[in-house]
């Protein structure tokens, strides 16, 4: 319809229309809006680790595949290789603890990389004696001042917190000191993970997820792959840490290799991690440059919009 032609009403319809349409572009929300032009996100993203305060690659570095004997197969030479290939793709999360076979070699590995360009993960198995004087030795051995998360390790009790007092309290009390900057624990049974969720101490969460339910939590000690766990159960858990700002690092995503020779089974498995909005990462554990390529192409692919 031409001006004159165009009534009081209609004219005054026509206006309302447009500022709306206008109002939602100017806070982002446009009137059709693109599925292309959401933000892009890539396995390399530093993203946020629940409210820590800390980011964190989305896609890490395992160095304890079969406690490590997998990484230390390669030699010295070659596993500090694949580590510096890692954190040139953008790979900057290193997950590693102190039983693991190689956790002598990280400290040679990050030598000469930015430090504030590395997120080092390890983890404390067993009660020690003097738990300050072992994370003081933690940072001699990895030549750094500073680990950015420790975690209490592979826990599998429901009253693990009460065994470990003494202990969680002098990892915060190397947090005041500064020889670590965040806390938590990685678990190995429902009910620590339960106990877990519920412990205002803990601040990061290493959780054991994939859909198919392989080497995951279970009722009562480690599920070992023989029993296929509640998924449910643990997503259940997971979303409730979520909400109280926890950070939360998905691992076991490739079944703890059972996947590895099914391509389909493991995108099955990144894909369901990476469209999970509970989980700020995950974990894998790999053992050559193609490894890494072929993971941060998977993660890519899953993120990618529909």
């Amino acid at each position: 319809m031409d001006r004159a032609g165009l009534t009081r009403r209609g004219f005054l319809h026509s206006s309302a229309a447009l500022a709306g349409a206008a109002a939602l572009t100017s806070v982002g929300l446009p009137a059709f809006a693109d599925p292309s032009s959401a933000p892009k996100r890539l396995a390399t993203d530093l993203v946020p680790l629940g409210k820590t305060g800390l980011t964190i690659s989305r896609l890490g570095i395992g160095t304890g595949s079969n406690n490590g004997h997998v990484q230390a197969d390669l030699g010295k030479a070659d596993f500090i290789k694949l580590i510096r290939y890692a954190h040139e793709r953008g790979v900057t999360y290193i997950d590693n603890a102190k039983n693991y076979v190689t956790f002598g070699w990280i400290a040679e590995a990050m030598q000469g990389l930015p430090r504030d360009k590395v997120f080092l993960q390890s983890k404390i198995w067993g009660i020690p004696t003097d738990t300050l004087k072992t994370i003081d030795e933690f940072r001699s051995t990895y030549k750094t001042d500073y680990i950015d998360s420790l975690l209490v390790h592979c826990m599998t009790k429901p009253d693990w917190t009460d065994d470990h007092k003494r202990m969680m309290d002098q990892m915060s009390q190397a947090k005041d000191k500064q020889w670590i900057k965040t806390k938590g624990v990685s678990c190995h049974s429902l009910p620590a993970l339960q106990t877990a969720n519920s412990t205002d101490w803990n601040e990061v969460h290493l959780v054991r997820i994939n859909p198919q339910g392989k080497h995951m939590d279970v009722k009562s000690g480690d599920s070992g792959g023989k029993n296929t766990a509640d998924v449910s159960a643990v997503l259940a858990e997971i979303k409730a840490m979520h909400e109280k700002g926890r950070g939360i690092i998905g691992m076991k995503i490739c079944g703890n290799g059972d996947f590895a020779n099914d391509p389909a089974e493991r995108e099955k498995s990144v894909r369901f991690a990476m469209n999970n909005p509970d989980i700020d990462c995950v974990v894998i554990g790999m053992r050559s440059p193609a490894e890494v390529d072929d993971n941060i192409s998977m993660l890519n692919k899953a993120l990618a919009p529909a």
